[in-house]
Protein backbone atom coordinates (compact mmCIF):
# COMPACT_ATOMS: atom_id res chain seq x y z
CA UNK A 1 0.00 0.00 0.00
CA UNK A 2 2.69 2.12 0.55
CA UNK A 3 4.26 1.70 -2.91
CA UNK A 4 8.33 1.13 -1.51
CA UNK A 5 10.03 0.64 -4.41
CA UNK A 6 13.64 -0.77 -4.90
CA UNK A 7 16.42 1.59 -3.69
CA UNK A 8 16.19 3.67 -0.45
CA UNK A 9 13.40 5.19 1.32
CA UNK A 10 13.20 7.15 4.58
CA UNK A 11 10.90 7.28 7.21
CA UNK A 12 9.97 10.49 8.92
CA UNK A 13 7.63 11.75 11.41
CA UNK A 14 6.03 10.90 14.81
CA UNK A 15 5.80 7.92 16.83
CA UNK A 16 5.61 4.49 14.62
CA UNK A 17 8.85 4.79 12.96
CA UNK A 18 10.80 1.95 14.34
CA UNK A 19 7.74 -0.52 14.13
CA UNK A 20 7.51 0.36 10.23
CA UNK A 21 10.72 0.06 10.04
CA UNK A 22 10.83 -3.47 10.80
CA UNK A 23 7.61 -4.24 9.58
CA UNK A 24 8.47 -3.32 6.14
CA UNK A 25 12.19 -5.24 5.99
CA UNK A 26 10.32 -8.28 7.35
CA UNK A 27 7.44 -8.31 4.52
CA UNK A 28 9.85 -6.76 2.04
CA UNK A 29 12.80 -9.60 2.59
CA UNK A 30 10.53 -11.88 1.78
CA UNK A 31 12.05 -11.95 -1.55
CA UNK A 32 15.00 -9.75 -1.01
CA UNK A 33 17.68 -8.51 0.39
CA UNK A 34 17.50 -5.80 2.71
CA UNK A 35 19.39 -3.16 4.51
CA UNK A 36 17.96 -0.86 7.72
CA UNK A 37 20.06 2.13 8.77
CA UNK A 38 19.48 5.32 10.38
CA UNK A 39 20.68 9.06 9.68
CA UNK A 40 19.82 10.41 12.81
CA UNK A 41 19.87 7.90 15.73
CA UNK A 42 17.95 5.07 16.80
CA UNK A 43 17.71 2.06 19.42
CA UNK A 44 19.80 -1.15 18.15
CA UNK A 45 17.61 -3.59 16.30
CA UNK A 46 17.77 -6.96 18.16
CA UNK A 47 15.54 -8.48 15.24
CA UNK A 48 18.77 -8.69 12.53
CA UNK A 49 22.26 -8.55 12.57
CA UNK A 50 23.71 -5.42 13.06
CA UNK A 51 26.63 -4.35 11.05
CA UNK A 52 29.43 -1.75 13.09
CA UNK A 53 32.07 -1.72 9.89
CA UNK A 54 33.18 0.97 7.27
CA UNK A 55 33.77 -1.88 4.39
CA UNK A 56 30.75 -2.61 2.15
CA UNK A 57 32.45 -5.98 2.18
CA UNK A 58 31.45 -6.98 5.58
CA UNK A 59 27.15 -5.57 4.97
CA UNK A 60 27.56 -7.99 1.60
CA UNK A 61 28.55 -10.84 3.74
CA UNK A 62 25.68 -10.24 6.53
CA UNK A 63 23.19 -10.38 3.48
CA UNK A 64 24.33 -13.44 2.74
CA UNK A 65 23.47 -15.14 5.90
CA UNK A 66 20.11 -13.31 6.68
CA UNK A 67 17.85 -11.51 3.88
CA UNK A 68 17.84 -8.18 6.27
CA UNK A 69 20.75 -6.63 8.05
CA UNK A 70 21.58 -3.64 9.92
CA UNK A 71 24.06 -0.95 9.36
CA UNK A 72 25.35 2.09 11.29
CA UNK A 73 27.85 3.05 13.56
CA UNK A 74 27.57 2.90 17.85
CA UNK A 75 27.19 6.78 19.11
CA UNK A 76 29.01 5.97 22.79
CA UNK A 77 27.45 9.09 24.57
CA UNK A 78 23.77 7.55 24.48
CA UNK A 79 24.33 3.70 23.36
CA UNK A 80 22.19 4.34 20.38
CA UNK A 81 22.73 2.96 16.29
CA UNK A 82 23.64 6.21 14.51
CA UNK A 83 24.75 7.17 10.93
CA UNK A 84 26.82 4.04 9.06
CA UNK A 85 29.80 4.37 7.82
CA UNK A 86 29.51 3.16 4.41
CA UNK A 87 28.17 5.63 2.11
CA UNK A 88 23.61 5.24 1.98
CA UNK A 89 24.93 5.08 -2.22
CA UNK A 90 26.84 2.17 -1.29
CA UNK A 91 24.08 0.56 0.65
CA UNK A 92 21.78 0.69 -2.31
CA UNK A 93 23.83 -0.70 -4.50
CA UNK A 94 24.25 -3.99 -1.95
CA UNK A 95 20.77 -4.38 -1.00
CA UNK A 96 17.37 -4.52 -3.25
CA UNK A 97 16.47 -2.37 -0.30
CA UNK A 98 17.10 0.10 2.21
CA UNK A 99 15.12 1.58 5.00
CA UNK A 100 16.64 4.64 6.54
CA UNK A 101 14.75 6.15 9.82
CA UNK A 102 15.74 9.54 9.32
CA UNK A 103 14.15 11.72 12.08
CA UNK A 104 13.47 11.83 15.76
CA UNK A 105 10.67 12.28 17.51
CA UNK A 106 11.55 11.72 21.57
CA UNK A 107 8.84 8.77 21.16
CA UNK A 108 6.06 11.32 20.95
CA UNK A 109 2.82 10.88 18.46
CA UNK A 110 3.44 13.99 16.44
CA UNK A 111 6.04 16.30 15.06
CA UNK A 112 7.09 19.24 13.50
CA UNK A 113 10.47 19.89 11.77
CA UNK A 114 13.12 22.22 12.53
CA UNK A 115 15.55 23.67 9.84
CA UNK A 116 17.76 21.01 9.81
CA UNK A 117 15.24 18.14 9.98
CA UNK A 118 14.79 15.38 8.69
CA UNK A 119 18.13 13.77 7.81
CA UNK A 120 16.89 12.77 4.31
CA UNK A 121 19.76 11.02 2.46
CA UNK A 122 20.15 12.09 -1.18
CA UNK A 123 19.43 9.10 -3.01
CA UNK A 124 16.58 8.52 -1.33
CA UNK A 125 12.91 7.69 -3.59
CA UNK A 126 10.85 7.80 -1.52
CA UNK A 127 9.52 9.09 1.77
CA UNK A 128 7.23 7.82 4.10
CA UNK A 129 5.65 10.21 6.92
CA UNK A 130 4.84 8.42 10.41
CA UNK A 131 1.70 10.35 11.78
CA UNK A 132 0.55 8.52 15.57
CA UNK A 133 -3.39 9.32 15.95
CA UNK A 134 -3.14 9.35 19.57
CA UNK A 135 -1.62 12.91 19.25
CA UNK A 136 -5.26 13.76 17.86
CA UNK A 137 -7.24 15.78 21.16
CA UNK A 138 -3.70 16.23 23.49
CA UNK A 139 -2.73 19.71 23.94
CA UNK A 140 0.25 20.19 20.95
CA UNK A 141 2.55 21.35 24.21
CA UNK A 142 1.89 17.38 25.45
CA UNK A 143 1.64 15.56 22.10
CA UNK A 144 4.21 16.77 19.59
CA UNK A 145 7.84 17.12 19.59
CA UNK A 146 9.14 20.69 18.15
CA UNK A 147 5.92 21.77 19.52
CA UNK A 148 6.62 25.76 18.54
CA UNK A 149 7.01 24.98 15.26
CA UNK A 150 4.37 22.58 15.09
CA UNK A 151 1.89 24.96 16.65
CA UNK A 152 3.09 28.00 13.80
CA UNK A 153 2.26 25.86 10.84
CA UNK A 154 -0.98 24.99 12.24
CA UNK A 155 -1.81 29.01 13.11
CA UNK A 156 -2.80 27.56 16.76
CA UNK A 157 -1.82 28.01 20.03
CA UNK A 158 0.45 25.26 21.95
CA UNK A 159 -2.10 25.29 24.76
CA UNK A 160 -4.69 24.30 21.93
CA UNK A 161 -5.81 20.74 21.28
CA UNK A 162 -4.75 18.98 18.38
CA UNK A 163 -6.80 18.60 15.68
CA UNK A 164 -7.14 16.64 12.43
CA UNK A 165 -7.30 20.10 10.53
CA UNK A 166 -3.72 21.14 12.41
CA UNK A 167 -2.33 17.85 11.24
CA UNK A 168 -3.43 18.19 7.81
CA UNK A 169 -1.79 21.87 7.76
CA UNK A 170 1.64 21.26 8.96
CA UNK A 171 1.71 18.00 6.39
CA UNK A 172 0.86 20.23 3.55
CA UNK A 173 2.94 23.19 4.70
CA UNK A 174 6.36 20.59 5.01
CA UNK A 175 6.25 18.97 1.98
CA UNK A 176 8.70 16.67 3.24
CA UNK A 177 6.87 13.09 2.31
CA UNK A 178 5.40 11.20 -0.62
CA UNK A 179 3.71 8.98 1.47
CA UNK A 180 1.33 9.72 5.01
CA UNK A 181 0.98 6.42 7.20
CA UNK A 182 -1.35 7.17 10.20
CA UNK A 183 -0.49 4.65 13.36
CA UNK A 184 -2.35 3.51 15.73
CA UNK A 185 -5.79 3.99 14.35
CA UNK A 186 -8.10 1.11 16.06
CA UNK A 187 -11.23 2.84 17.29
CA UNK A 188 -13.89 4.34 15.10
CA UNK A 189 -13.06 7.70 16.47
CA UNK A 190 -9.67 7.03 15.65
CA UNK A 191 -10.69 6.24 11.70
CA UNK A 192 -13.11 9.50 11.83
CA UNK A 193 -10.11 11.23 12.58
CA UNK A 194 -7.80 9.52 10.11
CA UNK A 195 -10.14 9.81 7.03
CA UNK A 196 -10.41 14.17 7.96
CA UNK A 197 -6.57 14.33 7.65
CA UNK A 198 -6.47 12.05 4.33
CA UNK A 199 -9.16 13.93 3.06
CA UNK A 200 -7.55 17.37 3.68
CA UNK A 201 -4.50 15.60 2.56
CA UNK A 202 -2.65 16.12 -1.12
CA UNK A 203 -0.76 12.73 -0.90
CA UNK A 204 -1.65 9.19 -0.79
CA UNK A 205 -2.46 8.20 2.92
CA UNK A 206 -2.61 4.85 4.53
CA UNK A 207 -4.17 4.37 7.83
CA UNK A 208 -4.61 1.65 10.60
CA UNK A 209 -2.56 -0.33 13.35
CA UNK A 210 0.65 -1.57 12.80
CA UNK A 211 0.58 -3.43 15.81
CA UNK A 212 -2.78 -5.12 14.58
CA UNK A 213 -1.55 -5.52 10.72
CA UNK A 214 -4.55 -3.91 10.12
CA UNK A 215 -3.81 -1.23 7.02
CA UNK A 216 -6.18 0.44 4.90
CA UNK A 217 -5.76 2.79 1.85
CA UNK A 218 -7.89 6.67 2.74
CA UNK A 219 -6.43 8.27 -0.48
Amino acid sequence: MLHIQRGLTAIIGGGGKSTLLRALAEELSRDARVIVATSTKMYVPDWCPVVLSASPDDARAALLEAPIACAGSIHLPTGKLAEPRVAFADLVRLADYVLVEADGAKKLPLKAHAEHEPVIPACAGRTVCVVGIDGIGAPVSQTCHRPQRFAQLAGVSVDDAVTSEAVAAVLRAERLHDVVLINKVEAPVDWQAARRIAALCKTPVVAGSLWRDDLRCLR
